[in-house]
């Protein structure tokens, strides 16, 4: 058995691996060859280093940190993981909901001097894996472009895009994942790779939807992006009590509606409304709002339409003002997920499952338009017939009765669900506890990106509890 098999069956994962392992002067070696800094237990700046966005991972101690300043550190620091037997992930945003990428005597890549957004021409985007969604935002808006993908101005390009990419726009313009061009990604012989349609097809088709950290590091990608657009943001609220009718005239109502329109469902025990994007008029928005409010049976008693610019309307919808822990720069809660296959038979059932605890908040995004005009097995994203995405998320602080709480409320919502819903998840929204998760995030996919994860790394250099790659067996790569 591997050092890391026994460390993860024992639970006896050290501040620094194995207690005295690696040896001092194999960590002094690499610091020497990274530019960036090198940060360890005790280094002044470590405890601010290993910390993501969540704050219920903060017990979690690294081996090591590298800020990675420039693609041989990222080449380093996964020859020297695969050579010592240190799990190693790459941190983007650090948003991953199960702390994935804060490894417990591990490596952790940080990738946050990857931020550079260079505009190309012919409507095209250099990105580095470190880069957030309100500076690509922002700067993609000053020359008049947009890139499809989501709200949440904290969040890495890394994981977005590498898990599919759901968004305000994506019924017009598709997933982030489909407007990937090119990626450069460390794989785990320690080689850098350019891959695209033409250059390794197959490691290509895996990085747009096959999730982030499965098959190597990605440094930097290249997009396609859209023009920009004024957006009119819209939002309906109806009275408690309509929550099954809502879902109901809902779920009947989007799939006639235009690409142009983005809807969004927020339901609970005393929420019942509907917020959405429409790139077009007011004037053509109007009819459509009238025909939801008919389907809903009761008149809304709120509503509005604004007319805004493409950064406004995204700052409006960051996913953090409608999340557990808005107050401050980090935040403490947990999700899970589900997909929409087909409309529910029962609405009011389906209701009663999703306000039986209220403090899970359920948030329900459309899919459809140019999300389902692109085959299911041709990227890895499996998800395109999908009528709708349901995210489910609770507070994880001492008040909320601790992450343990959160986790079983989650799950009683989770797999409460009816057949409409099947066994499926969103694989940005990752959750430890998704029942046959491999299955639920990728479908149809699976079989062909265990195989990508099997011949980019055989060894499993990448592995964690919810990655693709087998456990990891001994390699050796390269000198130290």
């Amino acid at each position: 058995m591997d050092r890391r098999s026994f460390l993860r069956i024992s639970g006896a994962v050290p501040v620094a691996g194995l207690a005295g392992w690696p040896p001092p002067d194999d960590w002094g070696r690499l610091r020497k060859r990274l530019a960036g800094p090198l940060y360890r237990p005790g280094d002044p700046g470590y405890p601010e280093a290993k910390q993501g966005f969540f704050t219920m991972y903060d017990d979690r101690v690294p081996a090591a940190v590298v800020g990675a300043a420039r693609v041989e550190d990222v080449q380093a620091a996964v020859g020297f993981a695969a050579r010592h037997g240190l799990p190693i992930a790459a941190r983007s945003g650090g948003h991953s909901y199960p702390g994935y990428s804060t490894v417990d005597g591990g490596i952790v890549v940080d990738l946050s001097r990857f931020s550079g957004i260079d505009v190309l021409a012919h409507g095209r985007v250099a990105i580095g894996a470190g880069a957030r969604l309100g500076p690509i935002a922002a700067a993609l808006a000053a020359r008049g472009r947009v890139l499809p993908a989501g709200s949440c101005e904290t969040v890495g390009i890394a994981g977005v895009a590498l898990g599919g990419g759901l968004g305000l726009l994506d019924r017009k313009h598709g997933l982030t994942c489909d407007h990937l061009e090119a990626a450069r990604i460390v794989t785990a012989d320690g080689r850098v790779r350019t891959v695209s349609r033409t250059a390794e097809p197959d490691l290509f088709w895996a990085l747009r939807g096959g999730g982030g950290g499965n098959f190597g590091i990605v440094t930097g990608f290249t997009f396609s992006t859209v023009p920009i657009a004024d957006v009119v943001t819209y939002k309906l609220t109806f009275p408690t009590g309509t929550q099954a009718a809502l879902l109901a005239g809902w779920q009947d109502w989007l799939p006639g509606m235009p690409d142009e329109l983005w809807s969004g469902v927020n339901i609970g025990a005393a929420a019942a409304e509907t917020s959405g994007t429409f790139l077009g008029p007011e004037a053509r928005l109007k009819p459509l709002l009238d025909d939801l409010v008919r389907r809903v049976g009761t008149p809304p008693a709120g509503r509005e339409a604004v007319v805004r610019d493409h950064l406004s309307a995204m700052r409006s919808f960051d996913d953090h003002e409608s999340r557990p822990g808005t107050a401050a720069v980090r935040a403490a809660y947990v999700g899970t997920s589900r997909m929409l296959l087909r409309p529910v038979r029962d609405p009011a059932a389906v209701v009663e499952v999703l306000t039986r605890a209220p403090r899970v908040g359920t948030l329900i995004d459309s899919a459809g338009g140019a999300i389902a005009r692109v085959g299911a097995r041709e990227t890895a994203f499996p998800h395109r017939s999908a009528l709708a995405s349901f995210q489910f998320l609770h507070g994880a602080t001492p008040d909320d009765g601790g992450e343990a709480e959160a986790r079983r409320a989650l799950a009683a919502v989770r797999d409460g669900l009816g057949p409409e819903f099947g066994t499926t998840g969103y694989v940005n929204y990752l959750d430890p506890e998704m029942p046959d998760w491999a299955q639920a995030y990728y479908g149809v996919n699976l079989p062909r990106l265990r195989a990508v994860a099997r011949h980019y790394d055989p060894h499993g250099v990448f592995a964690f509890p919810q990655g693709l790659p087998a456990p990891r067996s001994t390699v050796h790569i390269g000198a130290t």
